[in-house]
């Protein structure tokens, strides 16, 4: 029979395989063409380690210093050893291109469109070799707007085993998908898309469910619920939906259906605007009841444009919850000099939190930013793990290419670390997590690869360590020599040095991580 395990690169490319009975995971990823890193494939070195998300496995032979006890209760395991033992969804710490895969591109037609509002349109897409599309509840892909080269990312409101794929699209003045399905689209029409991608899908049910939407981002939760339906867990699942104004409120037929499919199923919705047929007016945080929350065991997920997420956060903050696990997707502000406010690419952490609430509504657009919140130790570790992979992709690129000038300038970002540490522990933690990220982010910067940068980017690294670090601080004492001696290795030529400096220097980035979130816990 064996299982289905979902394998998401740090490019946000998602290929789902299907694994047989003791087969491992390395094996059957090998037979669909997807080339998972590994130099041994026997559990001896950890080249393939990567960490389970969801799921459960039989973690085979290996020994410690490919992957320690600690590792495997954490969620992680060996690729070239794991047997699942249920669906797994599986973080790789390397990008679709380093494993010589991509995401797929499929043909597909207009089968149904409703436009609901002037606001809000949905439509169902007939897709040509449906069996090769598979894809997790929550994941969203990239739609090529008819008769143009523009693309925009939308999320599935459809489940993965529906024959069909649907899809629900807020409607915006000049965005140019929102121009097409308003004045143009019709039953019949061609749209190509790509993917899947996204990190925000459904993992494996283990406590109560708390799903939040705001707007058209009821449509990856309807894709949940879905999912859900088809096997529904032992734990309450509770759907708030927020809206703005009348026209915004769409859907409620659908949610009303899984009433009757989901046992313990819930929901309610609320609008911003007074005046409208919702029950309730304000945010969603005012009607999150303490039983929706179970003391902080539950899940939440959040789709939603930033200030939405924002807010949700900062009232959990003051409520005192600690959500066991909290997983978001919005709506992402555009950096764009074309004027179309619909959609983008996500702009980076920075900007994100730098205008959280205070972004325009012509920033805010289509464009998918997945995460988590509240990130733990295993989080943490599994960002480290994936810029090590990154790392060691863009050493492999430009060992023996760069210039005497660029070497310098490594050099001096390198040296530039050690400022903002003093006797094994840290001065200036804002200081050292910007120049720290600007040293990492060098190589990518200058490797003229703009997937390999992209994936960069779209790690947390940066802002999990300015949020962990303190004045005071330990670091492990070998981190900024680590910095130094990745430049030594570049100028010499030294690849087998290089790989081992990168990879020591994740291990003693996790110790320093590690103390730093211990800390923060304790307080």
């Amino acid at each position: 029979m064996g299982h289905k395990v979902a394998l998401s690169f740090e490019d946000g490319v998602t290929k789902v395989i299907k694994v047989g009975d003791y087969e491992t995971v390395m094996d059957a990823a090998y037979k669909a063409r997807i080339n998972i890193p590994s130099d041994c494939r026997d559990g001896a070195c950890g080249t393939c380690k990567a960490f389970c998300d969801s799921g459960t496995f039989d973690p085979g032979d290996y020994i410690d210093d490919a992957m320690t006890e600690e590792e495997l209760e954490k969620g992680y395991l060996l690729t070239c050893q794991a047997v699942p033992e249920s669906d797994l969804a599986v973080q790789i710490p390397a990008t679709s291109e380093s494993a010589k895969t991509a995401a797929a591109t499929f043909s597909s037609t207009i089968k149904e469109l409703n436009r609901h509002t002037d606001t809000t349109v949905s439509f169902t897409l007939e897709v040509d070799n449906r069996d090769a599309l598979a894809f997790l509840p929550g994941q969203y892909v990239n739609l090529r707007v008819p008769g143009t080269d523009a693309e925009r990312s939308y999320s599935f409101s459809s489940g993965p085993e529906v024959q069909d794929a649907s899809f629900m699209v807020r409607v915006t003045p000049q965005g140019a998908m929102s121009e097409y399905l308003r004045d143009r689209a019709a039953v019949g029409d061609s749209i190509e898309f790509t993917g899947p991608y996204g990190s925000f899908f459904l993992r494996e049910p283990k406590r109560p469910l708390l799903l939040l939407a705001g707007g058209t981002g009821l449509a990856p939760l309807l894709s949940i619920l879905e999912k859900l339906s088809e096997n529904p867990p032992s734990t309450p699942v509770h759907l708030i939906y927020g809206l703005t104004r009348e026209a915004d409120i769409v859907g409620l037929d659908w949610l009303r259906a899984y009433e009757a499919k989901l046992p313990g199923f819930t929901w309610d919705y609320i609008a911003s605007e007074p005046g409208t047929s919702a029950p309730h007016t304000g945010y969603v945080t005012q009607i999150i009841e303490p039983k929706h929350l179970n003391e902080g065991d539950v899940d939440i997920y959040l789709c939603g444009p930033p200030p939405m997420v924002n807010a949700v956060s900062k009232w959990l903050d003051a409520e005192g919850i600690q959500p066991a696990n909290f997983y978001f997707e919005r709506f992402a502000p555009k950096e764009t000099t074309g004027g179309d406010a619909e959609t983008g690419a996500p702009a980076p952490a920075g900007k994100i939190q730098a205008e959280g609430d205070t972004m325009s509504r012509g920033e805010a657009v289509s464009s998918l930013e997945t995460g988590r919140l509240d990130f733990r130790k295993e989080d943490s570790f599994a960002q480290l793990d994936a810029r090590m992979g990154l790392e060691l992709a863009v050493s492999e690129l430009l060992l023996g290419r760069l210039s005497e000038q660029q070497l310098r300038q490594f050099r001096r970002l390198a040296q530039a670390t050690t400022a903002s540490v003093d006797g094994g522990s840290i001065t200036d933690p804002e200081e050292f997590a910007r120049t720290n990220e600007e040293f990492h982010e060098y190589l990518f910067m200058i490797c003229d690869n703009p997937m390999l940068l992209e994936s960069y980017r779209r790690l947390d690294v940066h802002a999990q360590m300015a949020a962990a670090f303190e004045t005071g601080t330990p670091i492990f004492e070998r981190v900024t020599q680590d910095h130094l001696d990745i430049v030594d290795a570049f100028e010499r030529g030294d690849k087998n040095r290089l790989r081992a400096v990168i990879t020591a220097h994740a291990h003693d980035a996790k110790d320093t991580m590690a103390g730093a979130i211990d800390a923060k816990a304790a307080l």
